[in-house]
């Protein structure tokens, strides 16, 4: 019992020195003295069940990590973690493609905690032309395929500002998750070299947004610079891991002539 008080202790402090939280924080906001934390973080108290989900729920730890500090003080884990494809989350995957089909004409995609690809509308092919096959083998990492030299990198006008919004939004996630998997990716992907030719023009964005939303402007395969701005949705009550980690990325039209040029291509791709 002791290792498992030690390890939840451990896992404790390091969330809440995660989240930048005194043990005086924690303790008020939990309603806990600071005492009785400091013995949890030190393994001299053993807490309960609701103790870890209650401390886990004010350091806003994620699904999957809870079940960790909950095996960690000695209980079972409470979230299940099923496959999308599980017959029992058949509701879940119908929203998830209700949502990707409703952003329909404009390219949408669901990826899982790792940035890879998990489900896809019929638009998201447009941007896919010219990419190298094996980036898009499973599993598809949609980070990997924005700035390889081989995927849409060379087709991205503003390369180096979407690659710093990029590397930037994976290190916040990385410091609110200590995903190592992820700490991972950001070496690699800031390995990547930069396309010589890219001019990181933002010109052709509407300039009343840029100061709003950071743009993506892709170079189509007919010589038209697509300007697009992304969205996230996510699952707001989840009660599954996996659910709980999907995340919908859209990229939707920043100006008329991008709208039109979409249009235009769902059209091309039901016919």
């Amino acid at each position: 019992m002791n290792k498992h008080v030690s390890e939840f202790g451990q896992q404790l402090r390091a969330w809440r020195q995660r989240r930048r939280l005194s043990q005086l924080d924690l303790a008020c906001d939990a309603g806990i003295s600071t005492r009785h934390l400091s013995f949890m973080e030190t393994g001299r108290a053993r807490p309960s069940r609701e103790m870890v989900l209650r401390l886990s729920d004010y350091l806003d730890v994620p699904l999957r990590q809870r079940n960790v500090m909950l095996t960690a003080g000695g209980f079972a884990p409470v979230y299940p973690e099923r496959p999308l494809d599980d017959p029992s989350l058949e509701p879940a995957r119908k929203a998830v493609e209700l949502v990707l089909e409703g952003y329909h004409p404009y390219p949408a995609l669901a990826v899982d905690r790792h940035w890879n690809l998990v489900r896809a509308n019929r638009m998201v092919q447009v941007m896919l032309q010219g990419v190298a096959a094996h980036l898009l083998e499973p599993p598809c990492n949609v980070l990997r395929l924005s700035l390889h030299p081989e995927g849409l990198a060379p087709r991205i006008a503003n390369m180096g500002q979407w690659r710093g919004h990029i590397l930037h939004r994976l290190r916040q996630q990385i410091d609110t998750s200590g995903d190592t998997e992820l700490e991972q990716l950001h070496d690699e992907l800031s390995a990547y070299p930069m396309p010589e030719d890219t001019d990181d023009e933002t010109a052709s964005f509407p300039t009343d947004m840029i100061d709003y939303v950071v743009p993506m402007l892709v170079r189509s395969a007919d010589g038209r610079t697509l300007s697009l701005f992304s969205t996230t949705t996510m699952f707001g009550t989840p009660v599954d891991v996996t659910l709980s980690e999907i995340a919908i990325e859209a990229f939707l039209p920043a100006d008329a002539a991008t709208a039109e040029a979409l249009r235009q291509a769902a059209e091309a791709i039901s016919t």
